[in-house]
């Protein structure tokens, strides 16, 4: 039942069948280079699984697989068949002593960790849903980024080690004004409210990283939109961040409170609207007769009888990917 084929060793193991004692010395061959001993062995109906010590950090973890070191091939857990190596069984006795205490004591302080960050997210909770607008669609943030990549072995990876609170969205869309307005917030950011191409990325796409500005998503500061979907979640999602006061820096008017929302449109240069009138098309109201060598040069298509609402409305259609341009153009970020 526990066979296992090593394709690159062109090797079946049977996992059922017992190779290694308790009180016996295995090591770890490709990775660490450590040295375990074995204190106890398991059946079940997977096949065998030998729980060891690490000898050196004194933690407990299991093996369900050990190979002759005669046959090494890749990563794992070998046993030497030729000179195996044993410790007394007092001396084992001891290192689990040893493992258990330390086992303990990092339970106790992962506890102790469980509780403190619970208490950070109760505050967290309160003090983001007072400042939380019942219309926001988006939370605009600034997140820290650090490059984790190891160019010796191609990976490459990064990670967030801060993330703050720039203020809120009344929409969804991607804008990089948006961000840019939104910058000038925090101390830290406020050198991407100046125009960079180069720092707007675009990365909707299968494996990307979507819509952010900033230099790199590897390393220093991005600005990007975080949509709400479910407002319970959204509040939970960043009670922690929201638990430290330093982590929020609002504009004085996103700290003012919010009139309830009317219609999904946005007023702009000329008292025009823009709203999204289908998934590939958005269009825009209002006096547009002095503008409209401009909006027809920006793509746009006149059209007087636009449906929005069950109502004909005479106004400009354009794609979906004339959005951002005409946000910048009217000013609605």
């Amino acid at each position: 039942m526990g066979k296992v084929f090593l394709l690159g060793a062109n090797k079946e193991i049977d996992t059922d069948v017992q190779v290694v004692q308790v009180n016996q010395v295995i090591q770890m061959e490709g990775y660490s280079y450590d040295r375990y001993v074995v204190y106890d062995i398991v059946k079940n109906s997977w096949g065998i699984n030998y729980k060891v010590i690490n000898l050196r950090t004194k933690d407990f973890t299991t093996a369900d697989m050990v190979r002759p070191l005669r046959e090494k091939f890749g990563i794992g857990y070998y046993y030497d068949d030729e000179n195996p190596t044993y410790l007394d069984s007092f001396e084992v006795a001891l290192l689990r002593q040893e493992a258990e205490a330390k086992k303990k004591a990092e339970d106790e302080e992962a506890e102790k960790e469980r509780i403190r960050v619970e208490g950070v997210k109760e505050i967290g909770r309160k003090r983001f849903a007072e400042i939380f607008p019942e219309d926001a669609k988006a939370v605009i943030v600034a997140r820290l980024q650090q490059d984790d990549s190891d160019l010796m072995t191609d990976y490459h990876a990064h990670s967030t080690k801060r993330t703050v609170i720039l203020g809120f969205s009344k929409h969804k869309r991607d804008l990089f004004s948006e961000m840019r307005k939104h910058a000038s917030n925090f101390e830290e950011t406020t050198y991407l409210t100046e125009f960079n191409e180069d720092y707007e990325h675009r990365e909707k796409y299968s494996m990307g990283d979507g819509y952010y500005l900033g230099e790199s998503k590897y390393h220093g500061w991005i600005i990007e939109k975080v949509p709400v979907y479910d407002r319970n979640r959204t509040i939970e999602a960043f009670a922690y961040i929201a638990g430290k006061e330093d982590n929020i820096h609002l504009s004085k008017s996103d700290n003012k409170p919010t009139p309830p929302p009317t219609e999904n449109t946005e007023a702009g240069k000329n008292g025009c609207t823009m709203v999204e009138y289908s998934a590939k098309a958005v269009a825009v109201f209002g006096e547009t007769k002095a503008i409209k060598d401009e909006l027809k040069a920006m793509g746009g298509r006149f059209n007087s009888r636009l449906n929005i609402n069950g109502k004909k409305i005479a106004g400009w259609i354009f794609p979906k990917s004339k959005e951002q341009r005409l946000a910048y153009y009217f000013g609605l970020d």
